[in-house]
């Protein structure tokens, strides 16, 4: 079960101009899911996705699967967002839909979806205007999804499409107040050398970014996460079957003479020195990845695949966008404020020695984060009958785009919960919001791990 406990329906920014105004402790005691979030959230709790499979059913913790799923909120500009399962008949259907309200309707964002997520709301991707965007996985048979980016204003309307990613996520990585969507080209090399998507380690990732109103490849400015892909990939590669595939034609059709098992192996290589290859081709890295191609490739084959691998990359998704990023060249970035919200309480009864009154008001007009979607496995250790009394704490960086950077237990606990940790990284949250914008900021959050 995925209750619409682990969403925040009906959950409304303050529709008044200034929406941005500290919400009351009353506010808080009032909202629809109970979280405990910063010392103003005292006595509430999350209640969470408790069933391990159930958890893992939801294939990347999608808002709505198969129909199952609900959230709705409403931005300041009171636009309103429902994502659900689509009616056949005022009847619940096993797919999904999602629809913007401003005021004059709904618009229909996508129905009959095997999957629909917000993946991000009332972001600054770099468009001038907060933005929802949502994914979208039309069919269970699909490899990819799309992903939809639309303006929280009056009338809601459509800002750009981006298709073929197995996932998205955008994510100010550096919280240096840039927000990145990141994704794959899943659908370019799906099938790629008779290599099903399922098959493969990864798919060629690639960090899309917003500048002057154009999608760019700012992938290059990530290296160091391309560097530790190959490191795996390099470490995974056993050396005599790098040396066999070398030595064999390449494309290793099914019915080449090797036994099923080794043809497994030789195809596990091939797969590797693909992924090895395209990671540095992805980062910006294009001699490298050539030098790369030419070190594990056989001899005779390489300008084929060095071909089929420019042409999948030519198809997918840097085709759909505007440019490349020469921001990294531009030099060190710079790094946002992180609004500490565990010390609110404090500051409004009576702060600790040290901290300014400047400091105190603005924390008091930030409004916390709120969640959208979080799902955990079991708690490690932690017998049934003790479930109900058990909580944890945990100190949380969440980014300007709703996504946790950091997690780490509060004070000195003797247990540390390792799943609920590893879990963090895949809950999303609407951010911080500051003098009108989303901003990154860090908590203090209690989970209660009742059912």
């Amino acid at each position: 079960m995925v209750a619409k406990s682990n969403m925040i329906p009906g959950y409304a920014l303050n529709s008044s101009p200034n929406h941005l105004s500290a919400l009351s402790s009353d506010q808080l005691r009032k909202a629809p899911v109970q979280i405990r979030c910063g010392t103003t959230m005292a006595g509430l709790f999350l209640l969470l996705c408790f069933a391990a499979s159930t958890c893992q059913a939801q294939n990347r913790e999608m808002i709505c699967s198969a129909g199952t799923g609900d959230f709705e909120t409403e931005f300041s500009t009171g636009v309103k967002v429902h994502v659900g399962a689509a009616r056949n008949g005022g009847l619940a259907a096993r797919s999904c839909e999602a629809t913007l309200n401003g005021g004059k309707g709904d618009l229909l964002i996508a129905t009959g979806a095997s999957q629909l997520d917000i993946d991000a709301f009332g972001v600054d991707l770099g468009l001038g205007v907060p933005a929802v965007t949502f994914q979208i996985k039309k069919s269970s048979t699909e490899c990819c999804r799309t992903y939809q980016i639309y303006a929280l204003e009056k009338p809601p309307r459509l800002l750009r499409v981006v298709e073929g990613g197995d996932f998205f996520s955008a994510a100010d990585t550096d919280l240096d107040g840039r927000v990145e969507i990141w994704t794959d080209d899943a659908a370019s090399v799906d099938g790629i050398e008779n290599l099903p998507l399922s098959e493969l380690d990864f798919a060629p990732p690639i960090i899309l970014r917003f500048a002057h109103g154009q999608l760019l490849d700012a992938s290059s400015e990530f290296q160091s996460y391309f560097d530790q892909k190959i490191a795996e990939e390099r470490s995974g590669l056993d050396a005599q079957d790098l040396r066999d595939f070398k030595n064999s034609e390449g494309r290793l059709p099914s019915d080449a003479p090797f036994s099923p098992h080794r043809l497994y192996q030789l195809r596990t290589a091939k797969m590797k020195v693909l992924e090895i290859v395209w990671s540095y081709l992805y980062s910006g890295r294009e001699q490298e990845a050539w030098r790369a191609l030419a070190d594990m490739w056989p001899a005779e084959d390489v300008d084929r695949i060095h071909a089929v691998i420019l042409t999948a990359r030519n198809h997918g998704i840097r085709s759909q966008l505007d440019g490349v990023s020469t921001e990294g060249l531009l030099g060190p970035k710079k790094h946002a404020r992180i609004f500490d919200l565990r010390t609110r309480l404090a500051a409004r009864e009576g702060s600790p020695a040290g901290s300014s009154t400047m400091e105190r008001s603005i924390n008091l007009t930030v409004i916390p984060p709120r969640p959208i979607l979080m799902q955990r496995p079991p708690p490690l250790g932690v017998s049934e009958q003790g479930m109900p009394q058990s909580e944890s704490e945990l100190d949380l960086v969440i980014d300007s785009a709703g996504k946790v950077r950091s997690a780490k237990p509060s004070g000195n606990v003797p247990w540390v919960d390792t799943s609920l940790i590893n879990a963090t990284a895949k809950w999303k949250f609407i951010p911080a919001f500051s003098a009108g914008r989303p901003v990154a900021s860090q908590i203090h959050f209690a989970v209660s791990l009742k059912r």
